[in-house]
């Protein structure tokens, strides 16, 4: 879709610009011509990064006035597959979502949804009683709720 701006230079249209910002020299109009690109990982590579790195957990944090809580989307994870563990108030979820891997596919036409090992470290940004922690999955959402320690209470501290 090609616009005209107040000159009526006729703008680049979304696919040249695209190319352009890209690099593609071949498709790009002259404004590209001293741009440099990155060359794009292979498919290899792409296969090699993603081999090593865990995917990514979604979460939501928040607090009531008691409570902080942390939920995440773990559909298809048995409970017996999820790692949860607080160090130094941070909260870690690891696990492993299988059932991913068919056999005899020789093509996917589509493939978004993420099969395998999963991770995910938060700094949890109030203090909480570590001793105090319940973690549920229910209907494929872990809720992982932190008592919080109560700051109302100032502490003096005496200099010497």
């Amino acid at each position: 879709m090609a616009r005209r701006n107040r000159d009526d230079d006729l703008l680049l249209e979304e696919d040249e610009l695209t190319a352009a910002f890209l690099g593609d020299d071949a498709a790009a109009p002259a404004a590209a011509d001293n741009q440099t690109a990155a060359a794009a990982p292979t498919e290899d590579e792409w296969a090699e990064d993603e081999a090593d790195v865990p995917g990514q957990l979604a979460v939501d944090v928040y607090e009531t006035k008691q409570k902080l809580v942390v939920k995440a989307r773990t559909a298809g994870v048995n409970k017996n597959d999820l790692d949860v563990s607080i160090s130094d108030n941070q909260l870690t979820v690891k696990g492993t979502l299988s059932g991913g891997a068919e056999e005899g596919v020789e093509n996917y036409f589509l493939q978004e949804c993420y099969w395998g090992e999963f991770s995910r470290t938060i700094a949890l940004p109030v203090p909480v009683k570590e001793e105090e922690i319940e973690a549920v999955l229910k209907d494929g959402v872990l809720t992982i709720s932190f008592t919080k320690v109560q700051q109302d209470t100032v502490k003096k501290i005496q200099v010497l």
